[in-house]
């Protein structure tokens, strides 16, 4: 199994890092992992001249977008780790996702009879997120729902199927809650295979 893991936050010992980490001390060596940190990664952002529609690579230069997205193209499932900013992702994943539109879906550039159709059908993905806003806050829209929304829109686009959502409340008391959070994970990385 090919698993493709993406950092998007810019902390490296925050939280959806750590749980990440978690994640990926747990699943067994015989699936092949690939690990990607946004705030690392060269990533230039979309100039919406639509030549990649309908189904061509994005015509910028090669950078790390074009490097991620074959990883998606070849992976079997996708873990996403980011915190939650103004009730949405990261710039740097955002950027990543607008440029990537055709690894995701076909769409004719010029038709609005037919609908996109999704490219990436029988992937998994599993989601990781992070808010300072305390339960239930961190369910509002303006929060992390609003940002887990964000990535179900990108990834449903695609056809992937999210088939597990962790999101933490309340970041500034995580340390209270690691043990119960990083269990999970662990649990998630030992059970990658029945996803």
């Amino acid at each position: 199994m090919n698993i493709v893991l993406i950092y998007a936050s810019p902390r490296k010992n925050g939280i959806t890092s750590g749980i990440l980490s978690e994640i990926r001390k747990n699943i067994s060596s015989e699936h092949t992992i690939d690990s990607f940190d946004m705030n690392k990664l060269k990533i230039k952002p979309c100039t919406s001249c639509l030549k990649c529609r309908p189904d061509k690579e994005c015509v910028l230069p090669h950078d790390d977008a074009h490097v991620l997205s074959d990883k998606i193209l070849h992976s079997d499932i996708i873990i996403i780790g980011f915190p939650t900013y103004w009730g949405n992702v990261p710039g740097t994943l955002k950027i990543f996702f607008d440029r990537s539109v055709t690894t995701f879906e076909y769409a004719e550039a010029r038709s609005v009879l037919k609908p996109p159709a999704p490219l990436l059908k029988g992937k998994k993905a599993l989601l990781i997120t992070a808010s300072a806003s305390p339960f239930p806050y961190n369910q509002l829209l303006s929060q992390s729902r609003g940002a887990i929304k964000a990535m179900k829109t990108v990834l449903k686009a695609g056809g992937i199927k999210i088939v597990k959502v962790i999101n933490v409340p309340d970041s500034y008391g995580f340390e209270k809650k690691k043990d119960k959070y990083y269990k999970i994970a662990r649990t998630v990385g030992l059970s990658i295979d029945t996803f």
